[in-house]
Order: structure tokens, then C-alpha cells, then sequence
């Protein structure tokens, strides 16, 4: 089994960079369908970080695509980052992709990570 794995978007990329022993799929600018599409695969680790949601928008069915991400993940502990912003063009409010993100994690009994602060942009975490 591996000690820790990093599934997701571009702050899962700056996750992995921040704990460079976990092993990372990640891809900046991915949203939650694509990652499924891209990663079928079944994930095992002791510990799990996922960071998704971010990219996604009012074509992607969310909760759905995190629900099947998450049936495919052992794991002992999960971790979702919540995302705290996303692109104004995804035409859904990101208080959305938080409900679902709680959902799934409340489902599983994951926890969650909030960010703190955000960039300039809106939706990438400070350094802080």
C-alpha cells in the first residue's frame, strides 16, 4: 500500500510539490470528469488528498463524478480540499461544488480541508 497519494487539479500539483514523498495524479486545469476519464484506475494509499471541483462546471454532473472517484479509492484516512473559488465561466457557484464535496466526504466519513486564503485569481490558495 502506498504511504500517501495526491489525486486532482492544479492545487492538488501544488500539494504534491509541498509533500514530494506522496505519490501525485494530478493535472492543472483538470475538473472532476476528465480526471475519471483520464485515472479509471483503483487508488490505494494509507492516506489520500483529493483536490477537484475547481475546473468543473455546469455541464459536469459534480457530485457524481466525486462519487465515482471515491467509490474506487481504500484508503484509511481521505482528505478533500474544498475548493474556495472557481472561473466565473463555469456558471456555477462554487458554494455548489462545496455541498458536494461535503457530501461525498460525509458519505464516506472523510474530512475536509478548507483554504485559507486565496490568491488574486480567486482560486488557488496563498502560500499561507
Amino acid at each position: 500500500m502506498i504511504e500517501c497519494l495526491i489525486l486532482g487539479d492544479s492545487i492538488a500539483v501544488g500539494t504534491a510539490q509541498a509533500r514530494p514523498e506522496c505519490v501525485a495524479y494530478v493535472k492543472s486545469g483538470i475538473n472532476s470528469y476528465q480526471f475519471n476519464k483520464k485515472y479509471p484506475q483503483t487508488f490505494n494509499g494509507k492516506v489520500v488528498v483529493i483536490s477537484l471541483g475547481s475546473n468543473d462546471h455546469k455541464y459536469i454532473e459534480t457530485e457524481q463524478e466525486f462519487y465515482r472517484l471515491r467509490e474506487r479509492i481504500q484508503a484509511e484516512t481521505v482528505y478533500w480540499i474544498l475548493p474556495a473559488g472557481n472561473a466565473k465561466t463555469s456558471e456555477i457557484p462554487i458554494v455548489r461544488i462545496q455541498e458536494h464535496v461535503e457530501t461525498i466526504a460525509g458519505m464516506f466519513g472523510d474530512w475536509i480541508i478548507r483554504i485559507p486564503s486565496l490568491s488574486k485569481d480567486g482560486i488557488h490558495p496563498t502560500g499561507n
